[in-house]
């Protein structure tokens, strides 16, 4: 069975749809919408072919039908229509990136900020270790009895994730009490250089849930601990962590939950940056091979100082995601990036 012009107009429907609504597509639906020139009746014919050869599927609780992974990547490959970035749009994003230019680490890791603003999905920049981030907030999620999810905010907006021994006696009350006092005593510091003061009042305040504030301080100090390392680890820094909970397909507390977990495993992240030595590379569904990455797609690229490959910028996000508009940005700010970067960098040499 062949692909003809209608159906890759239904298909094209169906992603289109799904993506606006994350609602499975009926023929009714598709007929109201789209000015397709068929009836109901032919739509639903379409569609049945559509589910043959694997491009839709149907949920078991829905009448109507959701692109499988493959109907996504044929909607990349041949039916989807790019973005375009307006000229304010640019200007506004290469201003951003201008104003920063002077501390390459800030504008690596504020470029992940702006892309998780841009397209509310979660962002993957690849770069060198910073040593000197500066802490602006501390969140908790629950993750299993005894345990809570620690996500560090920086001022430059990048996330840490990791799992915390909480206790099974602490309450998600004396969770939120202990992240007000550590955003309290230590917003706007850089770990290293807490004084032992701080520490001991921090300590006073919550001396019962002591061995809690011992894992959490060490966890803090180790994000931070590499000043005297000359050749510190490529690692993946995180933005718009958060934005995962807003989509539909992440309310299953089990998803949340495994995915905050890979999170704070950088050599799994790095992985999701790795299949692209050059250019643009969308992976889909369970093309991933991580089986936790299995209900999100990437979409990623890379960016260089003088030609010499830095390291990688890419959005994570339910498969349902608007690709073209991750697309567009995740291509503009790595040409963007580049651009800057190497006249910096030729600046600096001549």
């Amino acid at each position: 069975m062949e692909m003809d012009e209608r159906k890759e107009k239904i298909l094209k429907a169906i992603v289109q749809d799904y993506i606006s609504t994350a609602e499975p597509v009926g023929s009714r639906t598709i007929s109201k919408k789209f000015e397709l020139g068929v009836s109901p009746a032919t739509i639903r014919n379409e569609m049945s072919d559509l589910e043959e050869m694997g491009l839709i599927e149907q949920p078991h609780t829905s009448a109507g039908r959701i692109p499988s992974d493959t109907g996504y990547r044929y909607y990349v490959d041949y039916l989807m229509d790019p973005m375009i970035l307006n000229e304010e749009e640019q200007k506004t994003i290469n201003l951003e990136i201008k104003n920063r230019l002077n501390e390459v680490q800030e504008v690596i890791e504020y470029t992940g900020k702006l892309i998780s603003q841009v397209t509310s999905l979660t962002s993957l920049v690849l770069g060198p270790k910073n040593r000197n981030s500066v802490l602006k907030r501390l969140y908790f999620l629950p993750y299993e009895p005894g345990k809570a999810i620690m996500l560090t905010v920086k001022e430059n907006g990048s996330v840490e994730n990791n799992i915390v021994e909480i206790g099974h006696d602490t309450t998600p009350e004396e969770l939120q009490i202990l992240a007000n006092i550590f955003n309290e005593k230590m917003g706007g510091t850089r770990v290293q250089d807490l004084k032992k003061g701080l520490l001991n009042e921090i300590y006073s305040e919550l001396s019962r849930k002591r061995r809690m504030i011992d894992g959490m301080m060490g966890i803090l100090e180790r994000m931070f601990e590499d000043k005297n390392n000359e050749n510190p680890e490529q690692r993946v820094y995180l933005g718009g962590t958060l934005n995962m909970l807003n989509q539909p397909e992440f309310r299953d507390l089990n998803k949340v939950k495994n995915l905050f977990s890979v999170f704070e495993e950088n050599n799994k992240l790095k992985e999701l940056l790795s299949h692209n030595q050059n250019g643009l590379n969308i992976t889909i569904g369970s093309e991933n091979t991580d089986e936790v990455f299995k209900d999100c797609s990437v979409i990623s690229a890379t960016y260089h100082i003088n030609g010499k490959q830095i390291g990688s910028i890419g959005v994570l996000g339910p498969t349902r995601m608007d690709y073209g508009k991750a697309i567009t940005i995740v291509d503009y700010m790595t040409k963007s990036l580049t651009e800057m970067l190497t006249n910096k960098h030729l600046r600096i040499r001549t």
